[in-house]
């Protein structure tokens, strides 16, 4: 598994072997092996190579194309799967972004819209705080 996600990731992201090993200082000839699955990196590596690659460790070492889909999720991005909406135009947010996103009853969301990007909801105090830090920075620019 381990040696197809270090392959898939270094493709992914247009690296040689070479470039990986000058990046988290190894030999390209270590990354070699691990890629053939000859040997596999150590978790210092491990933690090297997912930082590179903006994936979570244990995706970039147990991820499977027949897990959840066709290829390793960047790190803190998720898909979450269909939702449908209702006539009303009510959603439920399925149950892991509740939790990962500690979303519970009566919390306040903000929905946002771009004609071209589609919808985004965040909740209402963290837009609220960013919100003022912008507001802040414009003044700061004006005076």
């Amino acid at each position: 598994m381990i040696s197809t996600n270090l392959q898939t990731l270094r493709k992914r992201n247009k690296l040689t072997q070479e470039e990986v090993a000058e990046k988290i200082n190894v030999s390209r000839q270590a990354v070699a092996k691990w890629e053939n699955g000859e040997t596999t990196p150590d978790i210092n590596n491990c933690v090297a190579l997912a930082n590179l690659y903006n994936v979570k460790v244990d995706d970039l070492i147990n991820y499977s194309d027949d897990s959840d889909g066709a290829y390793i999720p960047p790190k803190g991005k998720h898909i979450f799967g269909t939702v449908t909406m209702g006539e009303r135009g009510q959603i439920v947010i399925p149950k892991k972004a509740r939790d990962i996103f500690h979303l519970k009853p009566g919390d306040d969301l903000i929905v946002l819209g771009d004609e071209e990007q589609g919808l985004a909801i965040m909740k209402a105090e963290g837009f609220m705080k960013a919100f003022s830090t912008i507001m802040k920075m414009i003044k700061k620019a004006d005076e």
